[in-house]
């Protein structure tokens, strides 16, 4: 087994199925890491950039946070894939579709619940949803 990084393009052709060649390539992939036939890696910073595209206004896609959420999620916790923030992704993706936070503030306000205090410097009044945190203005 092989362990490859998997970049952002690979994950957006598997879930929007939107070219005859590589979208079937990219599930052929997908599901040889489902089934332990191939072991792979990415970044969290690819799950960002993939949310960006498939959210954006700008593409032809413009998905809900919700069909983000349904296909991104299992992708990224696939026991053969490994991606550092791993275990975030479940309560990341709780906030970035049940509060409405933009993807990214939503992963900083998973990485700073973990800490002591759990507080930040921030004027995005978004925080304040989480509820286990506390927003400071400087």
């Amino acid at each position: 087994m092989t362990d490859r990084f998997v970049d952002a393009n690979i994950f957006v052709r598997h879930i929007t199925n939107d070219d005859p060649i590589r979208s079937p390539a990219s599930r052929a992939l997908f599901q040889a890491i489902r089934n332990g036939h191939v072991t792979a890696w990415t970044t969290d910073l690819v799950a960002a950039e993939v949310v960006f595209v498939l959210s954006s206004k700008r593409t032809t896609y413009n998905m809900s946070r919700e069909a983000i959420r349904d296909a991104l999620l299992p992708l990224l916790l696939l026991p053969g894939l490994d991606v550092p923030s791993k275990t975030l992704f479940p309560r990341i993706f709780d906030y970035f579709v049940g509060l409405a936070i933009d993807y990214i503030d939503a992963y900083h306000a998973v990485l700073v619940e973990r800490r002591t205090p759990p507080e930040l410097y921030s004027y995005d009044f978004h925080f304040d949803r989480v509820t286990s945190l506390r927003r400071i203005e400087p």
